[in-house]
């Protein structure tokens, strides 16, 4: 009978409150193990088990359990439900993320955190105007919530509201200047917007610089590597996509291909969440180091302790970015690359890896790090496994040509409906593709056919939805068409290896040249457009001539294999010796 009632009796509260003193010290591993001491006393504590799950997704370990025992045991506690959201959409579980946020509202109607965590995870469903609606739900509750204008932000961006999105960002910045994550989300914001120039980009990047990167250089130490400027070389990769993402296309041609008689190779994996691609890319290097959770002075150290020579970025401002670690510097040299597209605007980086097509003579201005040059591309591409092969010309089976752009919404602007209008109007009965998952609710299908409806173009010539893989869309697209200013990305490659020439407009460096750079890589630089009018003429110039078209559907993938865009180890050793240049300079220089 003592037993039983043992076990429904609380902890005590002296007890409870050393757990959150060490909780709330971030000495998760001593909770976790008291905690589990005290459930063997108290197994139906929901507190218990709610601090348990708390403490365990902090660890990065599995949650669930701990959490979906606490719901039951606290099914009236908003907070609880609050936790086990914050787990399941850490583990993918949009859906179920969205149902327990929904539980801890209804619960506790002014409980803004839960509205701002339901907004993001509408956010990422898809669903903007649900994720707007609980955006401006968390702000009625809690006016000066920076979190809740990031998040509003972020939905204003994928709406196609950039100075919403821009005037949002500055909001939350203007309540919490420190918060480096929405600095990012307005940098990358502003490489979208159609109308501002390169040169007032630029200057906002320098600003985030200013803000949060040169303060930290008086912690800037001497490196005391050891400066053979032929000694094989370690170089560490700094990523939070080495996992199944669009930048494995890009990234495992590189770290497959490395001469390990050179190089000996570090990954720095900000992941929580691994898989098949994970257990590949680990296969690949020399070092695997789980980064997340440290901080960045952590990781700084790390580096140093690892002694690695040349240290790239492959993030930008890009969701899991360790730039604050970059500002650090704790490599003598470091780099930024194909994550971002365009510059950190951390003087604390030293080069950013681009090559003269993307980045033009005379652009370095717009750059923080130096740009570093190789031969076009600077990149190599591996197709996925799964495309198939490439079918024959659709316009010669329905009888019209089908333009597509497989592309977020957030580069779709007033500029591109406006030519991309302009084309549909001007070769008849022409129908426009556009497939991402930013439209797989109606309401952004809608929202985008009426853009295009201001601008003459009916309903019935769009297609747009979203299918994934795209491959069989792809099959239906006769001629792919780029956005501007900022490029498409994977999708370009992409549409080529399946047979389907794209025109692209040379815009700003090196997110508006993307396109430019992948035409040049394949030896099709007369698909490259100087304005819009030229863009539209070119468009028409291959709509116009079917027995081109048909043959460069049956051409493409072999040319695309032949080029430099496919030579995996030619690229890697093109890297490496970029790599070599790099550190003899540092050499050089630090005698």
């Amino acid at each position: 009978m003592g037993k039983n009632v043992q076990h429904i009796a609380a902890p005590p509260i002296d007890e409870l409150n050393q757990l959150i003193k060490l909780f709330n010290a971030g000495r998760f591993g001593e909770v976790e193990k008291q905690t589990r001491l005290l459930l063997e006393r108290y197994p139906n504590s929901g507190y218990l088990w709610k601090l348990l799950g708390s403490t365990l997704h902090r660890l990065d370990k599995d949650a669930l359990p701990a959490l979906n025992k606490a719901v039951k045991l606290l099914p009236n506690d908003p907070e609880t439900h609050f936790n086990l959201g914050i787990t399941q959409k850490s583990l993918g579980q949009l859906e179920a993320a969205v149902a327990s946020y929904r539980i801890a509202v209804k619960l506790k109607p002014d409980f803004a955190g839960a509205y701002n965590n339901l907004a993001d995870t509408l956010q990422e469903l898809g669903q903007f105007e649900a994720a707007m609606i609980a955006c401006r739900r968390a702000l009625e509750l809690k006016p000066n919530y920076p979190g809740a204008y990031f998040n509003l932000g972020n939905t204003q961006k994928d709406l196609g509201q950039l100075d919403d999105a821009i005037a949002s960002y500055r909001r939350a910045l203007e309540i919490q200047p420190d918060f480096t994550r929405v600095h990012g989300g307005l940098l990358f914001t502003l490489n979208y917007h159609p109308d501002l120039s390169a040169e007032e980009i630029y200057r906002l990047y320098q600003g985030f610089d200013s803000q949060h990167c040169l303060p930290l250089r008086p912690m800037w130490r001497e490196h005391t590597n050891d400066r053979d400027p032929n000694r094989r070389l370690r170089i560490g990769y700094v990523s939070a996509d080495f996992k199944h993402h669009s930048c494995r296309s890009f990234i495992e041609p590189l770290l497959a291909h490395h001469d390990k008689t050179q190089v000996e190779v570090f990954a720095y994996a900000e992941i929580s969440k691994e898989d098949y691609m994970t257990a590949r890319y680990k296969g690949y290097v020399d070092h695997w180091i789980p980064t997340k959770g440290m901080s960045d002075e952590t990781l700084a150290e790390r580096i140093r302790a690892d002694r690695i020579d040349v240290l790239a970025d492959l993030a930008g401002h890009t969701a899991g970015n360790r730039l604050l670690t970059f500002a650090r510097k704790p490599a003598p040299v470091s780099f930024s690359w194909m994550g971002y597209g365009y510059t950190t605007g951390l003087t604390a980086i030293d080069y950013y890896l681009t090559d003269e097509v993307s980045t033009p003579p005379g652009s370095e201005g717009l750059f923080a790090e130096q740009p570093w040059r190789i031969d076009t591309p600077a990149y190599a591409y591996r197709p996925n496994s799964d495309m198939g092969e490439v079918n024959g010309l659709p316009v010669l089976q329905c009888g019209h040509i089908t333009f597509g752009t497989l592309t977020r919404s957030v580069r779709i602007n007033y500029r591109t409906i406006r030519v991309w209008s302009e084309i549909l109007k001007r070769v008849e009965g022409s129908r426009l593709v556009i497939n991402s998952s930013n439209f797989k609710e109606q309401m952004m299908r809608e929202r985008i056919a009426e853009k295009f409806s201001e601008q003459g173009i009916s309903r019935e010539r769009l297609e747009i939805g979203y299918h994934s893989p795209p491959w069989d869309v792809m099959r239906g697209i006769d001629i792919g068409l780029d956005c501007f200013p900022h490029n498409s990305g994977t999708t370009l490659f992409e549409s080529l290896y399946m047979g389907i020439p794209f025109i692209t407009l040379a815009d700003r460096p090196s997110v508006g040249r993307l396109g430019s750079c992948i035409l040049h890589g394949i030896g099709h630089p007369e698909w490259i457009a100087g304005s819009e009018e030229e863009y539209i003429a070119k468009a028409l110039e291959l709509s116009n001539n079917l027995e081109r078209l048909a043959a460069l559907r049956m051409s493409l993938r072999e040319e695309m294999s032949k080029s430099p865009l496919l030579d995996e180890p030619g690229f890697a050793r093109k890297v490496e010796a970029a790599y070599r240049k790099m550190w003899k300079l540092w050499c050089e220089n630090h005698k």
